[in-house]
């Protein structure tokens, strides 16, 4: 988007949260691609940065440009393999905050709307028909003073702009998600305060648990 102000920082390179022989995992700064798009000046990603040495890096799965937080890639076939069996049987357990707009009416809640990606372009909308199963499950963290709420998202599924069209949905846009919320909205940001917390996986070799936090972002603090 033209006005969109975030820009990815250049250092530090990278903030390496942990890596063994079979995967990386980082905490991706907002702004930042998951994944290098099509076009020349879209070849900055965290992928591409990490795979300047790292030659046989995979993807295994992705965080939305605007979104920071915990993301992890593959070393090797094998270990993609792995990680992909984990995501697939529900093995890898994920938990944001979100900063949203207005305070949610309970404590707590489930919300379970179907989503459908529109196809001209890449935000997505929910859909009874058509659209794909989607669950994300909320506590609230803390209802501010300031007409906003920090909240606990553990998603249930994993669909394209899931957390952010289902808080829209809810009526408590996040704050500056500039694909969802109203102006106003996301002018009470600098970047979408949406923040991929915590990851748990297991080991692709030898099993063992594994579970990454990134802290809050700056802009979190401010």
């Amino acid at each position: 988007m033209d006005g969109w102000r975030y820009q990815p920082p250049t250092a530090p390179w990278l903030s390496i949260l942990y890596e063994d022989d079979d995967l990386v995992v980082i905490d991706k700064p907002g702004g930042l691609l998951s994944v290098p798009g099509r076009a020349a000046d879209r070849q900055d990603s965290a992928f591409t940065r990490l795979a300047a040495d790292r030659p046989a890096l995979r993807v295994v799965h992705r965080l939305d440009m605007d979104t920071s937080g915990v993301i992890l890639f593959a070393k090797s076939r094998p270990a993609e393999r792995s990680l992909d069996r984990q995501f697939q049987a529900r093995r890898i357990g994920k938990r944001y905050r979100a900063r949203v707009w207005g305070h949610p009416p309970t404590r707590a809640g489930l919300i379970d709307l179907p989503l459908a990606r529109s196809r001209r372009e890449i935000r997505s909308h929910v859909s009874f028909s058509g659209g794909k199963a989607a669950r994300t499950a909320y506590t609230v963290i803390e209802r501010r003073s300031d007409s906003t709420a920090e909240l606990d998202l553990r998603p249930q599924t994993g669909r394209s702009h899931q957390l952010r069209v289902h808080l829209k949905a809810l009526g408590h846009p996040i704050l500056g998600d500039r694909f969802y919320a109203p102006p106003d909205v996301i002018a009470l940001a600098p970047q979408l305060m949406l923040h991929a917390q915590w990851l748990s996986a297991f080991q692709p070799t030898t099993g063992a648990p594994l579970d990454f936090t990134a802290p809050l972002p700056a802009a979190w603090r401010r």
